[in-house]
């Protein structure tokens, strides 16, 4: 009878703990619901920035004939406010790929305008540079180089 209720215990335990990590989630996720509410974003242009880049990327391991297509984009088009580790006139670059997602990036780097108005994190970069990005003529093809260039340069 005794292991009966030590197992009923565990039991009950379990099965409390699993709800309160449910809980948890649904919080954040209803946090999430209202900020983006609040900005007028789906919960994907919360998470990956508004713009042409409206559904999550494949990428796989690093592309290193694409990544020096990007490294050659960035020397001729974002060096000039853009440095790898320090701030410049815009924010230093890398580790970006660990603090936002592809999709997020991509989106920076095509609709920065649009970016700097309605998304919540690109308002504070905004806030924090005092300098809008500009709209550097890129194909989306382009900013994937730029990406592939970004994410090689966290892996380091």
């Amino acid at each position: 009878m005794h292991k009966y209720i030590i197992y009923i215990v565990f039991t009950l335990i379990a099965l409390t703990s699993c709800n309160n990590n449910d809980s948890e989630t649904n919080s954040n996720s209803s946090a999430n619901e209202k900020l983006a509410e609040k900005f007028g974003l789906t919960l994907f242009e919360l998470e990956n920035g508004v713009g042409p880049i409206k559904s999550k990327l494949q990428i796989g391991e690093i592309n290193n004939s694409l990544a020096e297509q990007g490294r050659k984009l960035f020397d001729e088009k974002c060096a000039q406010c853009h440095k790898l580790d320090e701030r410049y006139t815009g924010p230093a670059l890398r580790g970006v790929t660990e603090r936002r997602t592809p999709e997020y990036i991509m989106n920076m780097i095509l609709n920065p305008e649009e970016m700097t108005k309605r998304h919540p994190e690109a308002k504070k970069l905004l806030a924090i540079h005092a300098n809008q990005m500009t709209f550097q003529n890129v194909t989306q093809e382009n900013a994937r180089a730029l990406l592939e260039f970004l994410r090689m340069e966290s892996s380091h």
